[in-house]
């Protein structure tokens, strides 16, 4: 199948609400997701785990997260992406309070699978309400807010976070913010009733097969490079804590001081780059060029700054780590308007499930890789070469496997739709 040309789609009218209140449900993902890294310093003293057994724990969150993408593509095509986010909320903020209650390593594990499970919905629904709501040359700025979610998620929750367990310890902190999750579901469901009823009625027809959308070179070309990325990625979310405190010497204040301020520069970035590259757009260029530039520069200065940490003393090392958060969020916006541009309206949640499930096979290998390293040989420095040489090769999948950044030709004609929202 040839890409298609591109045509002017008709397409429904995306709420106001809407694209603040997914930045919002991104920011809450990776506040829940991130607590167990903050506080892993103050966990691994109170239940005597090893740094293995805190790998475990963080990629327990990936054993369900990444199978449970397919009930995620199965549950937008017959429920509708509105409803699905709202289930996936629900599950996971539970799962969170419920983390502050846990006696010991098994307890904590049992509950970060379920707490994958609910957050699986996030980033097909997403990329299923964008792809269907808004053309190719308007996705980097609705990206780039939403994707603010991923970096001040962490900042907030591993700078307010920190602070809190410094003070009160790590489990009133999970069950605060595990409760205060849940109350996202009343704004969303409230301003997006009638969008939802409307998604339920309108029909796109039945999505490519999730081995449809592997064939295509694209599809395993955006997977490959987000898997690399994420590799990179989890790696600074999971263990940033750990290595300040345990491998600098930070202590749990000046951690969270300097994590959140790295976050920070991560959320600008982003918001800048998504502006940016739709402004360009605008300006001519093409969007392949736009996002291709994006997400392999930004690819490769990640790798740099990696393996700068790994070589260098503690100020190269702290530099690098902001010139990582920068280029982190220089990449974002670009790998979801990829995503959502080449499987188009009617493919973009299942597509995403797809590329998410598989490039979140990361989570699983990063921590664990990352925990026997730090355990064998007492640093950080071979785990940090290790993620930056990954994030390369995310560079050459992104530049070599994906040709052209364009609407692929499904073989079936995009319906048309009125406003929904």
């Amino acid at each position: 199948m040839a890409l298609a040309e591109a045509i002017p789609i008709a397409r429904p009218q995306l709420g106001r609400t809407v694209v603040p209140l997914l930045a919002l449900v991104v920011l809450i993902n990776y506040i829940d997701r991130g607590n167990l890294a903050t506080a892993a310093p103050l966990i691994k003293g109170e239940l005597h785990l090893t740094s293995t057994q805190i790998g475990l724990l963080i990629s327990a969150f990936f054993w369900s997260y990444v199978p449970s993408h397919a009930l995620v593509a199965w549950l937008i095509e017959r429920v509708n992406a509105y409803r699905t986010l709202a289930l996936g909320l629900a599950l996971w903020g539970l799962a969170t309070a419920a983390s502050g209650l846990a006696t010991g390593f098994v307890a904590l594990l049992a509950l970060r699978v379920l707490l994958g499970v609910g957050e699986s919905a996030a980033f097909p629904c997403i990329s299923k309400l964008l792809a269907q709501h808004l053309p190719p040359e308007r996705l980097g700025a609705a990206n780039g807010l939403i994707m603010t979610g991923l970096a001040l998620g962490p900042a907030f929750g591993t700078f307010f976070g920190g602070l809190l367990m410094a003070v009160t310890g790590w489990r009133p902190v999970f069950l605060l913010f595990g409760c205060a999750s849940l109350l996202w579901l009343w704004p969303w469901l409230t301003t997006t009733a009638k969008a939802s009823v409307a998604a339920t009625r309108h029909v796109d027809g039945p999505a490519p097969s999730f081995l449809a959308i592997l064939r295509r070179w694209e599809a395993r070309g955006a997977s490959l490079g987000q898997f690399c990325g994420n590799y990179a990625l989890y790696f600074v979310l999971s263990w940033l804590p750990l290595y300040l405190v345990k491998a600098r010497g930070f202590s749990m204040t000046e951690m969270a001081t300097l994590s959140g301020l790295i976050y920070l520069v991560y959320a600008a970035s982003t918001v800048a780059s998504g502006w940016a590259c739709d402004q360009w757009i605008a300006a001519g260029a093409s969007v392949t060029l736009v996002r291709k530039s994006a997400i392999i520069g930004g690819s490769l200065a990640i790798a740099g700054s990696l393996v700068a940490c790994a070589v260098g003393d503690l100020r190269v090392s702290v530099v690098s780590l902001f010139v990582a958060g920068l280029s982190f969020g220089v990449t974002a916006p670009a790998l979801f308007c990829i995503a959502q541009t080449l499987a188009g309206p009617r493919v973009g949640g299942k597509w995403f499930s797809l590329q998410n499930g598989i490039a979140n096979l990361a989570g699983i290998v990063a921590p664990i890789i990352t925990g026997v390293i730090v355990d064998r040989t007492g640093e950080f420095n071979w785990a940090f070469v290790i993620a930056g040489a990954v994030s390369l090769l995310g560079a050459f999948a992104w530049g070599l496997m994906i040709r052209k950044v364009e609407p692929i030709d499904w073989g079936v004609q995009e319906p048309s739709a009125g406003a929904v929202a």
